[in-house]
């Protein structure tokens, strides 16, 4: 009888260990709409671990904060109320303060580049720093910049008095320290806030910004490489902990650094399609800075690294070793900004 049903399984293509394997239903959850780049990646990752699992892990993605707020995603995943989601670690100022040097302005130049060379240095520091959940991968989308609906923001000093809402917690310290007021709210939220006059600009990527509805709410755009967001997929870890050896390792092998890389390119190349997007509209102006502006901006934004520091120091961190290992990732896979 054994044999029998052993032959049957083998005629199906079922080997035993698959046989014997408990299937999962993965929740994959994240926060923006189902139109953006995310959404894709999201599925290529989930067909992937189902495709190397033979169907016994299989998924379904839940986009534009179905299971929750943006700001809710990573103790949501600790919590099981998903399985994988997405997360920007800069929503919760202090939490996790090591990510955030690859927030600092003018570090990364590329998406996937940037994305590979901030998941290489992270990994280990994602086992202290998100230790409550299985941490996946980190990556990056283009350097982006100042969007604004009543001015043109040129200088550093033309912060002063507005009103910002910051990609992260980086940003939100830059407008503060440069005399502006922080409006904090999720990307699904910006446009709504700009339009009723609560914020008056916004760090945003580019296509994101056609995306979201935000073009029609600004008008001014500088275009400069000013910062980038850091992001994660992370996963919830007694899912992981009640999977076989096998399934696992199905996991383990799309969260690495190369995966980073194929998250963070197609997202990539989608914002910077954003610029001739938002150049083709009318009412629009999209502006360079000259030399020495940028030079004002960076030196503008010299006193983040200490901050970035100090909060790295209260955690029991180096911040002057771990900017140096992102900086000497970043050269490695050619995303340091000059």
């Amino acid at each position: 009888m054994r044999k029998t049903f052993l032959a049957l399984l083998l005629a199906a293509g079922v080997t035993p260990a698959l046989a014997q394997e408990k299937t999962f239903e993965l929740k994959l959850s994240h926060w923006v709409p189902a139109s953006h780049p995310l959404q894709k990646a999201l599925e290529d990752w989930g067909t992937a671990v189902e495709k190397e699992t033979g169907g016994t892990v299989k998924y379904k993605v839940f986009p534009a904060q179905q299971l929750g707020k943006a700001f809710d995603h990573y103790d949501m995943a600790r919590d099981g109320i998903a399985d994988v989601t997405y997360i920007n670690p800069g929503y919760q100022p202090g939490r996790f303060p090591i990510i955030g040097a690859g927030e600092l302005p003018f570090l990364m130049s590329d998406a996937k580049g940037g994305s590979m060379a901030l998941d290489a240095w992270y990994r280990k520091y994602a086992e202290k720093e998100m230790k409550d959940v299985k941490f996946c991968l980190a990556f990056i989308h283009s350097p982006s910049t100042f969007h604004s609906r009543l001015k043109k923001i040129v200088t550093p000093e033309d912060i002063k008095g507005m009103k910002i809402r910051p990609a992260h917690a980086t940003m939100a310290n830059f407008v503060t320290q440069l005399g502006g007021t922080n409006v904090q709210s999720s990307a699904p939220e910006v446009r709504d806030i700009i339009e009723r006059g609560v914020a008056d600009a916004v760090t945003f990527p580019w296509g994101s910004v056609v995306l979201f509805g935000i073009d029609k709410v600004t008008k001014y755009h500088i275009e400069a490489p000013i910062y980038v967001t850091t992001f994660a997929f992370v996963m919830n870890k007694d899912k992981y902990n009640q999977m076989s050896d096998r399934q696992k390792k199905a996991i383990d092998n799309n969260c690495t650094t190369e995966a980073a890389g194929r998250v963070g390119e197609p997202w990539g190349k989608y914002e910077d399609a954003g610029v001739e997007k938002i150049k083709a509209l009318q009412g629009h102006e999209v502006y360079k800075l000259t030399a020495e502006q940028t030079a004002q901006w960076k030196k503008a934004a010299e006193p983040l690294v200490k901050t970035w520091g100090e909060g790295v120091k209260k955690n029991g961190g180096d911040p002057d070793a771990a900017l140096a290992e992102l900086k000497a990732s970043l050269t490695k896979y050619n995303a340091l900004a000059q």
